[in-house]
């Protein structure tokens, strides 16, 4: 039965790798018809700030698609969740959402979270990486 479940397991993650694939491959080209659309409305060669920061976003969101994938394609070949993979992907999700937050529709004490999250990520991230080099 163990044989039967692996084999099982490794078809579910070809399935999400292929799946996020398609979705990474279509979101990049969603981001060059938007850039591309926003870029030649006139003004001509001009965005304005929150065109740039929805650019931003999506970009982000793509990067975090490719980190899923590299997440994945680890865990298919080592059978583990590799925590620094993780964690990059959390800080980039939690960058996204920093450079798309609108702060002025914020409390101060949210505001606080978000830094404590980011500053918690930072440090597990610095923690992973030094155990790694120690090793």
């Amino acid at each position: 039965m163990p044989g039967h479940l692996k084999k099982f397991e490794q078809l579910v993650i070809f399935s999400l790798i292929g799946l996020l694939s398609i979705v990474v491959f279509l979101s990049t080209i969603e981001l060059a018809w938007i850039l591309l659309r926003n870029v030649l409305s006139p003004p001509v060669f001009l965005l304005d700030i929150a065109e740039l920061l929805d650019l931003f976003g999506f970009f982000l969101l793509i990067l975090i698609g490719l980190e899923l994938i590299e997440s994945t394609r680890a865990y298919l070949q080592g059978g583990i969740v590799h925590t620094e993979i993780v964690l990059a992907v959390a800080i980039i999700a939690v960058a996204r959402k920093v450079i798309i937050l609108e702060t002025q529709d914020l409390q101060g004490i949210k505001l606080i979270g978000i830094g404590f999250i980011i500053l918690g990520l930072a440090a597990a991230y610095f923690l992973v990486k030094r155990a790694r080099c120690e090793k």
